[in-house]
């Protein structure tokens, strides 16, 4: 190998490519230095070191300007792909730092069908089109699990906090409202109680804010006697109602669940004496979580709900 015609390679720089560049689009040295606010003279030796590293003339010179040779023709091409390649890096790497640009991963255990979560990801989503935005649905103990080994940015959940160790962000709340079949006898009531779901049947997918429900019933019927009956099915939170319409049981959904329809159900707002329960959404974080992207969307969340009052 020509070890010295490998040095004298490595040794071009940005600004002799840019340079050549420039000449050649322009026809001319002098307007080409004119353009880019850069004495003649310097422009015209850093062409000339270019030629001497390379070893081949780059351009023809003449009075009416310059006009490249026919290897002059395959050293702007590449460095034209080059400088283009540069300008990627530089945009890349600055929108990367700002947040504008990268990978975000969402993970959430609720419907986006509508509500809070859905319009925060469209909106994140619009200003920063460049980012990457990966969502997961999981139930809340895979979510944490994630959480804990990177693989997942941030939560947005509601209820319980998956770990004390993350950085939380509280955000909004939502009402808990009864899904139930069209033909069941409860529909015919624009409001139901809490005592008015004695011996049902209660349908919970593991993928959805389960515990905080089954908490929120026996905290409401203290008594175990006529207290519903549970059933927690591995499936999404679509098969659910599925089950549901069938007059398989009824469901508790959140109010961001109302966005997806589905035949043969309706939805009634539940209610005791303090009124329509309620639930808190929180976003929860790593603290040693670095990405700017995070931060973007942790500003964005910030803005939009700038003082959360919790449903306590």
């Amino acid at each position: 190998m020509d070890q010295p015609r490998v040095l004298r390679a490595h040794a071009v720089d940005l600004k002799q490519l840019r340079f050549a560049v420039a000449a050649a689009e322009y026809g001319s040295i002098r307007k080409a230095a004119d353009i880019l606010s850069v004495r003649h003279s310097i422009l015209s030796r850093s062409i000339r070191q270019l030629e001497h590293l390379l070893g081949v003339s780059v351009f023809e010179r003449s009075a009416g300007g310059v006009k490249p040779t026919l290897a002059g023709r395959s050293v702007l091409r590449l460095a034209r792909l080059v400088l283009e390649q540069v300008d990627v890096l530089v945009t890349t790497a600055r929108t990367n730092g700002r947040g504008e640009a990268g990978r975000l991963s969402v993970g959430f255990c609720t419907s986006v069908s509508a509500g809070n979560l859905r319009a925060t990801l469209t909106e994140y989503k619009n200003r920063f089109p460049q980012i990457e935005l990966a969502t997961t649905e999981q139930s809340r103990m895979h979510l944490a699990t994630s959480l804990r080994n990177g693989t997942i940015d941030v939560l947005v959940v509601p209820g319980e906090v998956p770990s004390p160790d993350n950085n939380v962000h509280f955000l909004w709340c939502e009402r808990i409202l009864l899904c139930l079949a069209e033909d069941h006898p409860l529909a015919a009531r624009s409001a139901i109680y809490w005592t008015d779901l004695r011996n049902e049947t209660i349908l919970v997918s593991h993928h959805d804010t389960g515990r905080e429900f089954e908490n929120l019933l026996a905290s409401k019927l203290v008594s175990a006697e006529g207290r519903p009956k549970v059933e927690r099915h591995d499936v999404s939170r679509g098969i659910i109602k599925s089950l549901i319409s069938m007059s398989l049981g009824v469901g508790l959904i959140l109010e961001s669940d109302l966005g997806a329809h589905y035949a043969g159900l309706v939805y009634r707002e539940l209610r005791d004496e303090t009124g329509a329960p309620r639930i808190d959404f929180s976003a929860h974080c790593r603290a040693d979580n670095d990405n700017p992207a995070l931060e973007s969307f942790l500003k964005l969340l910030a803005e939009r709900y700038p003082s959360p009052t919790s449903c306590e």
